[in-house]
């Protein structure tokens, strides 16, 4: 399916989705010119419900998987193994992907995946669905790691995410680097964590480079999978 197009607006939207709660934890902000401003964040249902909301997202960056290794289970590509090699010592964040034959299975529960990717997959499977390589206009693939190295200088980050230290580290930076950060970064929403809204947050920081062509592209010469889709990151 093709994105659809509305009205033209003064503004253009970039937006960052994570999945979180169950569902899709989606921060967005309204660019026009060197105007950056963030908007409260919200939970979608669904990933079609993310593209198909209104206004029009012009760009979004998801952290899910676009693109999938050939492999029985799940495996490495090579934009991940590009990436751990980037992210030293938060290397640990980039994991195996399912491959296409593990996401067309039935049911949640598949043999050989650990229990955090078999939650993850109906959201997975939901990105699988709605991607194509045209939807790769709009759609990028992203880490939130991989953009704080961006956004901290090339440097990782020292603490995990899940830590205290790393929690108030990560805020520090997007409070410096984004105005209007906090919108997304005090937001409240139910059973999401604070973790959560700063990797949506730091999303859509990507997601503006991506708009503005000026985003870093892991590897800078990706492979496509067996569906054409390009398997990158972008930061």
């Amino acid at each position: 399916m093709s994105p659809r197009r509305g009205p033209q607006l003064p503004y253009r939207i970039v937006a960052g989705a994570v999945p979180s709660a169950g569902k899709w934890l989606v921060a967005s902000a309204k660019v026009a010119g060197g105007t950056f401003a963030p908007e409260e964040p919200r939970l979608r249902d669904t990933f079609l419900e993310v593209l198909n909301e209104t206004p029009q997202i012009d760009v979004v960056v998801v952290n899910a998987a676009i693109g999938y290794p050939k492999v029985d289970v799940r495996g490495y590509r090579a934009c991940d193994l590009a990436a751990k090699e980037l992210l030293g010592a938060r290397a640990s964040t980039i994991v195996p992907v399912p491959s296409r034959k593990t996401l067309e299975r039935s049911g949640q529960w598949v043999e050989g995946l650990d229990a955090v990717t078999s939650a993850m997959l109906p959201r997975l499977r939901q990105v699988a669905e709605e991607m194509s390589p045209f939807r790769q206009r709009q759609v990028y693939e992203g880490r939130p790691e991989l953009s704080f190295l961006q956004l901290n200088g090339g440097e990782p980050m020292k603490y995990s995410k899940y830590s205290d230290e790393g929690r108030e580290e990560r805020e520090a930076l997007l409070r410096v680097k984004l105005n209007g950060v906090e919108r997304i970064l005090d937001a409240t929403l139910p059973r999401v964590k604070h973790y959560q809204l700063i990797d949506a947050a730091v999303l859509v920081w990507s997601a503006r480079r991506a708009f503005t062509h000026a985003a870093r592209r892991i590897p800078t010469d990706p492979e496509w999978d067996e569906m054409g889709l390009r398997m990158e990151f972008i930061s």
